[in-house]
């Protein structure tokens, strides 16, 4: 049997294949909360022996940079995942892939229903790229190579915040403030809508208190700030998301031009699904040409919203039932 596995903070998504089966349809899935194990390997084999299932290969997506089958993430109930000690542990060859990584494998599993169209374009064949703000901001290159796209982990979303504007320059001097670096990955992710939200709040906006005081108690402050946004019950809400939209917009522009992207631009993560009502309004479409010379280029690439959430462990599954050893 093969193991993939969608490996998370909170969850970890975990299923079984035969050899030659089908991403999107393992024989035994389960998912389990992360922080309830000291160890990845004693999450791995509670799934395992609940199945009654030994594995030969198992590919595991991990929310981290992945270096010599190391990856070390702040992240993770883990402080460090190691492939050497979980072959020891499963007695089994293991891999570890970026989770955005194994998200880019399972590009290639999904139904059209289960992407959204933000702008069609007009595609060519090339690269393609992904980009998902969630807890953190993931990116990924698909690099064409004559057949098929074949994903490369990045840590783009950690480059540093570029602003375009006055206001965005404030929101930099801000956060310039509290952290010694700011990178995208401070603004474009559920802890950035927040960051916004206070820079707007502590410059001056105002914000009914009972929306104030809904948002401080919420254990997702992000979903609260969004929620009050599309629900048309907060000015300051509304402010805060447009500007991340903005800046979600501006940075997979970035990204769509380093890739040089012509297959199109993916949007993935929890929170693009969530919003897709801010996101289909032209804010992020605007956001995303606004890069001068190189507009025209940037209005021919399709982009696509991912709106299944198990696309990392299809992409897992994918690369496990490709290229595990025979």
């Amino acid at each position: 049997m093969i193991l993939a596995g969608d490996i998370g903070g909170t969850k970890s998504l975990l299923a079984l294949y035969p050899p030659g089966g089908d991403p999107r349809r393992p024989v035994h899935g389960r998912s389990l909360p992360s922080r309830e194990y000291s160890r990845l390997s004693d999450c791995l084999k509670d799934f395992l022996d609940a199945a009654r299932e030994k594995v030969t290969f198992a590919c595991l997506g991990i929310a981290g940079p992945v270096v010599g089958g190391r990856s070390v993430t702040p992240n993770l109930p883990w402080e460090t995942v190691d492939a050497t000690e979980l072959r020891q542990a499963l007695d089994a060859e293991v891999v570890l892939l970026n989770d955005l990584e194994a998200k880019a494998y399972g590009i290639a599993t999904l139904r059209p229903e289960e992407l959204h169209c933000l702008h069609p374009g007009k595609p060519a064949t090339g690269n393609a790229a992904l980009i998902a703000p969630g807890t953190g901001l993931g990116e990924c290159i698909l690099f064409w190579d004559g057949k098929m796209h074949r994903p490369s982990a990045s840590e783009g979303g950690h480059c540093s915040f570029a602003p375009r504007n006055e206001i965005e320059i404030g929101l930099l001097r801000y956060l310039l403030r509290k952290y010694h670096h700011v990178s995208f990955d401070r603004i474009v992710s559920g802890k950035g809508l927040v960051n916004i939200y206070n820079y707007l709040r502590e410059s001056g906006s105002a914000e009914p208190a009972p929306v104030h005081e809904e948002i401080s108690k919420d254990d997702d402050p992000a979903a609260a700030i969004s929620r009050a946004a599309l629900e048309g019950r907060s000015e300051l809400c509304r402010k805060a998301l447009h500007l991340w939209v903005e800046c979600f917009g501006a940075e997979a522009g970035n990204l769509a031009l380093k890739a040089l992207a012509t297959a199109g631009v993916y949007l993935g993560g929890g929170i693009a699904p969530k919003i897709l009502p801010k996101l289909t309004d032209g804010t992020f479409l605007a956001a995303f040409r606004d890069k001068a010379r190189l507009a025209p280029l940037l209005e021919a690439i399709p982009i696509h919203v991912i709106l299944n959430d198990q696309a990392a462990l299809y992409g897992a599954a994918r690369f496990a039932l490709q290229f595990s050893p025979p």
